[in-house]
């Protein structure tokens, strides 16, 4: 199977979040069972990028590269507006390029890159899926702009698509309420590395450099710095529970400039400005230092259609607190953590319970192998081979 992804952002721009991290783990899954696979994605500033050991080389379209087996086109950026790139090569890509693949897959909305190559799907009949990756809904900032890509862009890439890839039950509820058909809508799980907890560093690397002792419990944040993250209310709730002990850790990039000043107000107006660690952005071996330190992940987000960060604290064995907002509230509830309301009063009641109850503690941790199996790449990565398969099949039915 021939395959093209589209994505506005690819690795190494970690900084972009979970995206980055699924596309190319499902991108390298297709590639090991034999299928040929490439990434089209815009060039985020390459030039000044170190590549994480990943070696580019100019082509006519802008950078390629190749890792694992997984051709990567980096396309030319003259212009931008937040994450929505111009990038005007995707045309001369599609009318030289697209007929070579069987199927297309796209991730997420609000980019050009998406109508442009999907405009070309259309005119040279390849099928196509799309994962709005909880997009479909505007949630965050710019809803009359977004609105206005749905009407003058969006119609016709959705109206078309041979499937919906949703990422969790809520994700597909909201599709369906929102009048897409159930038989164009599947679930297919964002997954986490499976030998995550035998890969992890000796603890107490990361609780060695900021100073923090064994005895302390260290509860993390790891996310965006935006609003509907809920960091605000996990300094306040943190406040509360550990008045005199602990370490909270806010751990990600910065999505909405000022923001972090805002947390960092938050936490000297609470009184825990010296126990609250602003680290920035984690990747690779630093993030794998601070999982296998922490005791305790929260995600107290108003809003994700998934949710990647618990999913990679449980692939560690850390039990999670995570809002009925998030998308893998199923595989968490009753197993490898609590479910809460996005309030204050019940994160600082749910934090209470996993810092100081010991027995219900140490029952999530053991639950959480059992979830890490449910979202092991390998048997995702099968399904979705599963799933272009049946695209395939019904295309040629047809024609």
């Amino acid at each position: 199977m021939r395959i093209l992804k589209v994505v506005q952002a690819y690795y190494p721009f970690q900084e972009k979040g979970g995206p980055v991290v699924k596309v190319r783990a499902l991108a390298r899954g297709l590639a090991q069972r034999g299928h040929h696979v490439t990434v089209l994605t815009a060039d985020l500033g390459l030039a000044g990028h170190n590549g994480h050991g990943v070696n580019f080389e100019r082509c006519k379209w802008g950078w390629r590269s190749e890792q694992d087996g997984v051709e990567a086109i980096y396309l030319s950026t003259f212009g931008h507006y937040r994450a929505l790139t111009i990038n005007p090569h995707v045309i001369g890509f599609c009318r030289a390029s697209l007929t070579g693949f069987d199927l297309v897959h796209f991730y997420g909305l609000y980019d050009l890159l998406g109508p442009a190559a999907s405009s070309s799907c259309r005119r040279q009949g390849i099928p196509y899926v799309i994962e709005p990756m909880g997009m479909y809904r505007p949630i965050d900032r710019a809803f009359r702009l977004k609105q206005l890509w749905h009407r003058l862009l969006g119609t016709a890439f959705w109206r078309n698509a041979s499937r919906i890839i949703a990422t969790s039950e809520m994700e597909q509820q909201e599709l369906l309420a929102d009048g897409v058909p159930p038989s164009n809508v599947v679930i297919r799980y964002n997954g986490i590395d499976g030998g995550a907890q035998t890969s992890l560093p000796a603890r107490g690397a990361f609780r060695a450099k900021w100073g923090i002792s064994p005895e302390e419990p260290l509860i993390l944040f790891l996310s965006r710095l935006i609003p509907r993250k809920g960091a605000d209310i996990l300094i306040e709730a943190f406040a509360r529970v550990c008045p005199e002990s602990g370490r909270l850790v806010i751990a990600g990039p910065e999505g909405e400039p000022g923001y972090r000043a805002y947390l960092e107000r938050c936490a000297k107006e609470s009184g825990m400005a010296a126990r609250v660690i602003f680290t920035g952005p984690v990747y690779d071996e630093v993030k794998k230092a601070l999982f296998a330190d922490a005791d305790l992940f929260v995600l107290p987000s108003r809003y994700e259609n998934f949710a990647n960060a618990p999913a990679e604290a449980m692939s560690c064995g850390v039990p999670v607190i995570i809002t009925n907002a998030c998308g893998i509230r199923s595989l968490v509830e009753g197993h490898a953590g609590l479910v809460i309301a996005p309030e204050k009063e019940a994160l600082v009641e749910a934090l209470g319970s996993l810092i100081h109850d010991k027995a219900l503690y140490a029952r999530f941790k053991d639950g959480c192998r059992g979830v890490a199996d449910q979202l092991s790449w390998n048997r995702l990565t099968e399904q979705m081979e599963g799933y272009y398969d049946d695209v395939l099949a019904k295309t040629h039915a047809v024609h």
